[in-house]
């Protein structure tokens, strides 16, 4: 679901995770003319939080990755995946009977540390339901190029 926080700058959660939530908020270029896209993703948990910025070019194809998963709501074999320029976010897709999508949101400490990584998962209905999260990535993404 798309909202928007104080400053007027999107922030997407995603999916109903359960106990766990997880949100892409602060999309941000470094500058105005350079194609690094910076967000945070953050995931709160019963057993604790998670939070580390994600580093893209142009959104690495976020949504265009997401298209790509609505387009097929018929199903595909095997796993999908996406990651972001330095792996902190990796989004992996797996096509479910019922015509669902499971996706899992694998989000890492960056490097050299890389000290925790955490994973939830998202389910999602194969058509409308992932049209409706491209549009909203979208639309979060392209914020900072308007």
């Amino acid at each position: 679901m798309i909202d928007y926080d104080d400053s007027g700058r999107p922030m997407v959660q995603v999916g109903d995770c359960g106990p766990a939530r997880l949100l892409l908020s602060d999309p941000a270029r470094r500058c105005e003319d350079e194609p690094t896209l910076d967000f945070l993703v953050r995931a709160h948990g019963p057993r604790g939080n998670v939070e580390t910025s994600v580093e893209t070019w142009h959104g690495d194809g976020l949504d265009t990755f997401l298209a790509s998963l609505a387009e097929d709501f018929r199903g595909w074999e095997g796993v999908r995946s996406w990651h972001s320029l330095h792996y902190d976010l990796i989004v992996s897709a797996e096509h479910r009977s019922g015509g669902q999508v499971q996706l899992t949101w694998s989000i890492r400490d960056r490097a050299p540390s890389e000290e925790w990584q955490f994973e939830t998962n998202t389910v999602h209905g194969a058509g409308e339901d992932m049209r409706n999260l491209t549009a909203e990535i979208h639309t979060f993404v392209a914020s900072v190029t308007e």
